[in-house]
């Protein structure tokens, strides 16, 4: 089975498996709407779809929500069996410490919650220098939420 790259962003989540000259399999938002939980009402249709955005500004922002988007990509969106999970590249934003925080907490998730054979987290910019065949440059991310120019 192939390598699944994820690339999230703060608008469009993009999911496809690593397939050379292959367009994602999926693009969709990376927004979602959750109906609040509230056991104590019978009559639900009542209460108005909250808003959630697991991803703001290239980092993930709300886990449970990232969790509940990356489980439809992979077993609904994608074909993923529960049992014969592969492995993941995921696109992440700059090497700063925040973003290695965001790292441990995702190589986590993705062991222990969606038993992935391999995970492997890069940034974005160098990402898009190998998609060139390079190996050093300058690449400039323009995103729905950043900016960036990485030398």
């Amino acid at each position: 089975m192939e390598a699944l790259v994820i690339d999230t962003g703060s608008k469009l989540l993009k999911a496809g498996f690593a397939v050379p000259d292959q367009p994602p399999s999926l693009v969709i938002p990376s927004q979602m709407k959750r109906v609040p939980e509230d056991e104590s009402l019978v009559d639900t249709s009542s209460l108005e779809d909250v808003i959630v955005d697991p991803v703001v500004r290239g980092f993930i922002s709300d886990w449970d929500a990232m969790e509940d988007l990356l489980r439809h990509v992979l077993y609904t969106g994608l074909g993923w069996e529960i049992g014969n999970e592969g492995q993941i590249l995921f696109t992440d934003p700059l090497a700063t410490p925040k973003a290695r925080a965001m790292r441990e907490q995702l190589v986590q998730l993705m062991f222990e919650n969606f038993n992935v054979s391999g995970f492997f987290a890069c940034e974005q910019a160098v990402l898009s220098l190998y998609a060139v065949g390079r190996i050093s440059g300058c690449t400039i991310d323009i995103g729905d939420g950043k900016m960036g120019m990485h030398i």
